[in-house]
């Protein structure tokens, strides 16, 4: 597989870190439209023994993912600020921001053009027709679909949004972080599944100073962990079963910032750990995610992750655009 950048190519020292006001300014904003989603005690099996762990259930939340917190953070505040051009909105994905940019656009009553690589689950595509978007679909990578959206942007006029690399959106990812603050009151040890990082830099920047985080990822898409090992955001080869919705090549500058402070830690998971922590949580509580989603669980299944006194271990599951057909 070929490798394309998927943030711009600007130096990622010149991203500042998404900071906590920028999170509180997005809850004020959406809280009024998202599901507070809820939490979900449960006893997950270790190596060394059970383990008490809370879910963090976010794909319930309107379109299936957390993605639409960041969607609906950018546009409203283009709305606010009278930027919002008639042409709505343009963005690339690999299937969940651009559904939550088309719903966040069909909330806000906007036009909303997605463009997805050619292999989008059904399931993802599915979805972005039932909300009114215009897709197109080009190449077999997130990073094909970038491309193909950065020559479609000058033609549209749209206001073109970022899968995880823009202020707004990280923001509004954040907002979780808010809510887990007051549904879980003993500090966190928190896992979170990584792509290009919008997530888990947003998480850490409304989480409590108390507060840990794990960004996990597959091993075929490490590029936090590839990143980490460099000392600077490299591109990657993608392989992996998770690359639908962690397929970026090239961890976001924003995540970065994020994670050059220090307060994200970076853990891998396998394949065969990621499906065996979807078959798990189907199994045990009939929750059905995505392979990406599953990845945050596998390091807690496989003893990677232990307790640790003090803190409550939490796990946020982001995302289900999928299909039972594929638990196997």
């Amino acid at each position: 597989m070929s490798v394309h950048p998927d943030t711009p190519d600007v130096a990622a020292e010149s991203f500042a870190a998404v900071a906590r006001p920028a999170v509180l300014a997005a809850a004020r904003r959406i809280s009024p439209i998202v599901h507070r989603t809820p939490v979900l005690a449960a006893t997950v099996p270790t190596p060394t023994g059970p383990l008490e762990v809370v879910f963090k259930l976010e794909y319930l939340q309107h379109g299936g993912s957390f993605k639409v917190r960041g969607s609906l953070n950018a546009v409203g505040r283009a709305r606010d600020d009278g930027t919002l051009p008639a042409a709505g909105v343009l963005i690339a994905s690999g299937g969940n921001a651009a559904i939550g940019a088309a719903w966040a656009a069909r909330y806000w009553d906007t036009p909303c053009t997605v463009v997805v690589p050619e292999t989008v689950p059904q399931a993802k595509l599915d979805r972005l027709q039932r909300l009114g978007a215009t897709v197109h679909r080009m190449g077999s990578s997130y990073a094909d679909a970038a491309a193909h959206a950065a020559t479609l942007a000058g033609e549209l006029g749209a206001l073109t949004l970022h899968a995880y690399d823009l202020p707004d959106i990280v923001a509004g990812a954040g907002t979780i972080a808010l809510e887990l603050a007051e549904q879980v009151s003993t500090p966190m040890e928190c896992l979170v599944a990584v792509g290009g990082g919008g997530l888990v830099a947003g998480i850490t920047a409304g989480v409590r100073d108390t507060d840990v985080i794990h960004g996990v990822e597959p091993t075929g898409a490490a590029a936090l962990h590839h990143a980490l090992a460099a000392g600077t955001p490299i591109d990657i080869e993608v392989d992996s079963i998770a690359a639908d919705s962690l397929g970026a090549t090239r961890i976001g500058n924003l995540a970065w910032a994020a994670a050059s402070s220090g307060r994200i830690g970076s853990l891998v998971a396998d394949d065969a750990a990621i499906v065996a922590a979807r078959r798990w949580l189907w199994d045990e509580l009939r929750i059905v995610v995505e392979h990406g989603t599953a990845a945050a669980l596998a390091p807690i299944l496989a003893g990677t992750v232990t307790e640790t006194a003090g803190r409550t271990l939490c796990v946020v599951l982001c995302g289900a655009n999928t299909a039972l057909s594929d638990l196997g």
